[in-house]
């Protein structure tokens, strides 16, 4: 098994109370399968919308990431996969697809130290 990196972009929120309440319950419901089946490595955090960016030779900080972006990364989870066509598969039911979003899905790099 190796390991991958899910980014979750997109921040498409549901406009009522009921429905919040419906599409967490779908994330729970992914999580928990991904997890019985031995894929969740470590289940990550969701990020706060507001931040800031570092860039350049200069180290020039600016406000971001932009909230009107729709690639914003809202989290991300570390999973346990066959290969990246496998972890692909596995991204295939996430909740945020639902919502317009998008699993951005990476081979995480091993580097010795």
């Amino acid at each position: 098994m190796s390991e991958f990196t899910f980014m979750y972009r997109g921040r498409e929120l549901p406009e009522s109370p009921e429905k919040m309440q419906k599409h967490m319950e779908k994330w729970r419901a992914w999580f928990k399968e991904l997890e019985s089946n031995g894929h969740i490595k470590d289940l990550g955090h969701a990020l706060e919308s507001s931040g800031k960016v570092v860039a350049g030779k200069q180290k020039v900080v600016s406000d971001g990431p932009y909230a009107e972006a729709k690639d914003v990364v809202g989290g991300y989870t570390l999973i346990e996969a066959k290969d990246l066509k496998h972890a692909a598969e596995l991204a295939k039911g996430c909740p945020i697809l639902e919502a317009g979003g998008s699993v951005e899905v990476r081979p995480v790099q091993q580097v010795s130290m």
